[in-house]
């Protein structure tokens, strides 16, 4: 079993692309707009990740216009070579850091978080 990806319904496709990209340094891998059924589906890589490596899913359901986010849902995690390099390329691209930099609850590694544009959180682990 291998993992593939993460699935998250996102509002504005545009700026959550325009976040990943720009903001974290994902590569869009594909993308799918389906008229018939009104809704697209972005996959996207962390440029640190290999080809075949896991990817994000962005759905867009056109005529949705608000999620309810649910708590039990947590967040995903990337390993950083630098939290304040991504910082840095998260507020070139008008984004910022909605946590941190800080510790792990055992002190041992740096860590932050930053929200995508419809509150999904990421932590970077630095490392």
């Amino acid at each position: 079993m291998r993992y593939l990806h993460t699935m998250i319904r996102v509002v504005d496709l545009e700026k959550s692309i325009r976040f990943y990209t720009q903001g974290l340094g994902f590569q869009v891998v594909s993308r799918q707009d389906h008229e018939g059924e009104r809704f697209s589906l972005v996959f996207l890589r962390s440029g640190d990740d290999a080809a075949n490596g896991p990817m994000i899913e962005l759905t867009h359901n056109w005529d949705t216009k608000a999620y309810t986010r649910g708590d039990a849902y947590g967040h995903t995690a990337y390993r950083v070579g630098s939290i304040e390099q991504v910082q840095k390329r998260l507020q070139a691209a008008g984004y910022d850091l909605s946590w941190g930099p800080g510790t792990t609850p055992s002190g041992k590694t740096r860590m932050a978080f930053v929200d995508d544009p419809d509150g999904y959180e990421i932590e970077l682990l630095e490392g």
